[in-house]
């Protein structure tokens, strides 16, 4: 029989030394559903950029109730096993709205999951049990470990109260990007939600107690957001390109076949070959064609 766990507190003190604020609850029904109402009301506030760094707040839970996941998937988690947390920062408002460039900024995120991991990972000496246990992702928001998904992202756009909406919105203002990242850092195989889940304890030896893990991964997502997002704000072109490359080293889909699933209920099937220059996917079919792929779940055949 399984033991339901019980949720308590995060405690996160490496974490609340590098962000701005940090709200941690014992639950919630979502993190990013908390931080939204949070901006909203007022009661979450980050400053303005100051000298090119950007603020950073995190609201942090030990078990949500209805986690979610892109394009209305469920997220599920376990309490003391999983980290589930939201990041908020300040953008431009002409950058988060820009077609062309803002499908890097859940590539960004990704890729500071992967930083935060890989140096969590090697702070504390531990080490794959597989050489082919490397952390990828599966674009466009999956963090996946040996072909299995170890973790997810959410990237919501928030318009806080000081901002215009509609005809008072100025391109100048500024607007909230929250980035959902929940990680099965702790979860045992009893315990993983779908046959197609893994978690981190499985992959890698030597790894600390999971408040310790959650902690360091989470001071490291901080100081990534705050960092590669200062960069992305001062040159989103620039960027874009050197984003590109990076996220080519570490796409699980590339060079894969896979089949894209629609919202509409249509799918494609075909070779993921690379991005674009708007981060999103290129699926090239048997024919030859090559097709774009902004919004779609796509899983490997």
């Amino acid at each position: 029989m399984m033991i339901a766990l019980k949720a308590a507190t995060p405690q996160l003190p490496r974490t609340t030394a590098v962000a701005d604020h940090v709200v941690a609850v014992d639950e919630t029904d979502s993190t990013n559903a908390l931080a939204a109402q949070m901006i909203g009301d007022g009661s979450l506030t980050l400053p303005d950029h100051q000298d090119g760094e950007l603020a950073v707040a995190v609201v942090a839970a030990d078990r949500q109730t209805a986690g979610r996941g892109r394009n209305g998937h469920k997220w599920v988690s376990q309490p003391g096993r999983c980290s589930t947390m939201s990041y908020a920062v300040r953008i431009p408002r002409a950058i988060a709205t820009d077609e062309s460039v803002n499908g890097w900024l859940q590539m960004i995120a990704g890729l500071v999951t992967l930083d935060a991991l890989n140096g969590m990972i090697e702070e504390y000496g531990a080490a794959p049990n597989q050489p082919d246990c490397s952390l990828e992702l599966k674009w466009p928001n999956d963090v996946f470990c040996h072909g299995l998904k170890l973790g997810g992202l959410l990237s919501e756009l928030v318009i806080p109260p000081s901002s215009g909406t509609g005809t008072d919105a100025d391109a100048d203002d500024d607007v909230v990007i929250v980035f959902g990242v929940g990680l099965n850092l702790a979860l045992g195989a009893c315990r993983l939600p779908t046959p197609q889940s893994t978690s981190l304890q499985l992959h890698v030896s030597g790894l600390p107690s999971f408040g310790e893990m959650r902690d360091a991964v989470a001071e490291r997502q901080v100081e990534g957001f705050r960092e590669r997002l200062a960069k992305f704000i001062a040159d989103p072109k620039g960027q874009a390109e050197s984003l590109r490359e990076e996220v080519k080293a570490v796409c699980w889909a590339r060079g894969r076949q896979v089949e894209a699933h629609f919202t509409d209920g249509t799918t494609l099937t075909g070779e993921a070959i690379g991005l674009n220059e708007d981060a999103s996917l290129i699926l090239r079919t048997q024919d030859g064609t090559d097709h774009t792929v902004r919004t779609a779940d796509v899983g490997v055949l």
